[in-house]
């Protein structure tokens, strides 16, 4: 078999995947159906309409400006009374650019309720499917709901260190001569890497599990970004465990549901 050309692209990509495939046909496959589906297409239905009411709230702030009207604080344009206050003082505008501005709120509005509605949904669901994920410090109804729709079955990964892989937290050794140290790992999935790292953030913020950690680690020999990384791979691990907990669950739940069927 000819080397595969220097570089990376979508074909080089596509001939190393398929390379593999054939040297290790029992490779695990990602399985995506049932409610881990529903959760992910939810999931990123929620992210498309945040990105669409974001653009919009960047151009009112545009046209309030332009319109001499005061530019209200940062995060508060999804705010009902924020919107309705915007909307008194534009009321009796009568130039364009008003008008842009309250069609702009009208469908600021519009994405404000169907954003809240999915998250209500989500919430639901993520009850349901991760009981154990969200007791977990600084993992939320959202992030619980990316976890479980991104991992596409957790059955699928053999190790610990192959979720880590997969997830982009394991770290990735560095050699110069007789030093060996480690660097931030930039593949794997990284919707997945941003969950474990929104949950890291948010346990640093406040007393508990990872600043413990993170003191361990330092007190051990760690620069701070090291004992963040290490904060990371180990939230890499407790979200297996749980997620595994989480699926024997259901699965020993749906077999008794068939056992009473029956």
């Amino acid at each position: 078999m000819s080397p595969s050309p220097a570089g990376k692209s979508d074909p080089l990509d596509a001939l190393s995947v398929a390379r593999a495939a054939l040297r290790e046909p029992d490779l695990p496959v990602a399985r995506l159906d049932g409610v881990e589906r529903e959760l992910r297409l939810l999931v990123d239905h929620r992210e498309d309409l945040l990105v669409d009411r974001t653009g919009h709230q960047e151009r009112l702030r545009w046209f309030l400006a332009e319109l001499g009207i005061a530019e209200p604080p940062a995060r508060s344009l999804d705010r009902r009374v924020v919107l309705d206050r915007l909307e008194a003082e534009l009321g009796p505008r009568t130039e364009p650019v008003a008008r842009f501005a309250r069609d702009l709120l009208g469908r600021i509005r519009e994405l404000t309720v169907a954003i809240n509605a999915l998250e209500r949904e989500i919430e639901l669901l993520a009850r349901r499917m991760a009981p154990s994920l969200l007791t977990l410090p600084g993992c939320g109804p959202l992030t619980a709901a990316k976890l479980v729709g991104q991992t596409g079955g957790v059955d699928r990964f053999r190790s610990r260190a192959a979720f880590a892989r997969h997830n982009g937290t394991a770290p990735v050794p560095v050699w110069s001569g007789n030093t060996v140290c480690h660097r931030l790992s930039r593949g794997g999935d990284r919707q997945l890497n941003v969950a474990l790292h929104r949950i890291a953030v948010t346990q640093l913020q406040r007393e508990g599990p990872g600043r413990e950690y993170v003191a361990r680690r330092m007190a051990a020999g760690n620069t701070k970004t090291e004992a963040i990384r290490a904060l990371r791979r180990h939230l890499s691990n407790v979200v297996l465990e749980r997620l595994r907990t989480d699926d024997a669950s259901r699965a020993a739940a749906a077999v008794a549901l068939t056992a009473v069927a029956a």
